[in-house]
């Protein structure tokens, strides 16, 4: 314990390499150097998702840039994406954390609780409510308005998300176009897993969704707050995949191929 704790305050105060840290324990409040890249100091970190230039740094979630380079604002695993064009990359932590905290740009799946004006209020697991007006829909005017009803699920993505302001919701892209969002059919399933287990599942050639895929044809649709929807053929089908989406978290590779090959 002694140890941990001096560890701590050494980085706290002067800062350990980032790419020394990566897999390893991060605490809040530890600070981690990034490479220095001097003609490029300007534009070394951008915070947020997508794409970004070769040699440049994109800072995930539980981390915040400072003078000195990272700070630490949660535990985890201290996580790192090389850039594909070399240099640069992404780091981020990766933390069990059980609350979702809502972050511009992320698709998630909610539900309508309650019909205030021209917006609909909308439960997306966070702290408070999240608003979504009848025009954010594709398609959507003042006289062809969305037929969304109290108790309907919505998958659509963060257009406003801070600490400082009201989460707001939109079911229409850049484009305006609704790109698979919108409101989510009646049948289905509805269930809730770790955020690090719907971070898994979204990972590009995610192997636990090819190997259902091969077992039954269904629909699924996950959201960033933890929430999946699945719908298969029969009713039997569906439970049979939340079961194994609930389950496959804490299987290896070998016991998950185990359990699909008893259906």
């Amino acid at each position: 314990m002694g140890e941990l704790y001096n560890r701590a305050r050494v980085m706290a105060a002067r800062g350990v390499p980032a790419e020394a840290c990566v897999g390893q324990l991060v605490l809040p409040g530890d600070v981690l150097l990034l490479p220095a890249h001097p003609d490029e100091d300007s534009e070394r970190l951008r915070l947020g998702a997508g794409a970004a230039r070769r040699g440049r740094l994109l800072c995930g979630p539980g981390l915040r840039r400072s003078d000195a380079g990272l700070v630490v604002t949660k535990c985890g695993l201290l996580r790192h994406r090389p850039a594909g064009g070399g240099g640069g990359g992404a780091f981020w932590v990766d933390s069990q954390q059980k609350r979702y905290v809502p972050v511009k740009g992320d698709h998630v799946i909610g539900i309508v609780t309650a019909k205030t004006g021209d917006l609909f209020k909308v439960d997306v697991g966070g702290s408070e409510l999240a608003s979504l007006s009848y025009l954010a829909f594709e398609g959507a005017t003042k006289r062809n308005r969305p037929n969304v009803q109290v108790g309907d699920l919505i998958y659509g993505q963060f257009l406003v998300a801070n600490k400082d302001m009201e989460p707001e919701l939109v079911c229409i892209d850049s484009s305006g176009r609704a790109s698979g969002m919108g409101i989510i059919g009646e049948d289905g399933f509805l269930f809730k897993v770790s955020l690090g287990l719907i971070r898994k599942l979204l990972a590009p050639k995610c192997e636990i969704i090819q190997e259902l895929s091969q077992l039954y044809p269904f629909e699924l649709v996950l959201g960033m707050n933890g929430r999946i929807w699945v719908k298969a053929k029969t009713v039997q089908q569906t439970l049979i995949i939340v079961n194994i989406l609930e389950a496959c978290e804490y299987m290896t590779a070998e016991q998950r191929k185990q359990a699909l090959s008893l259906f």
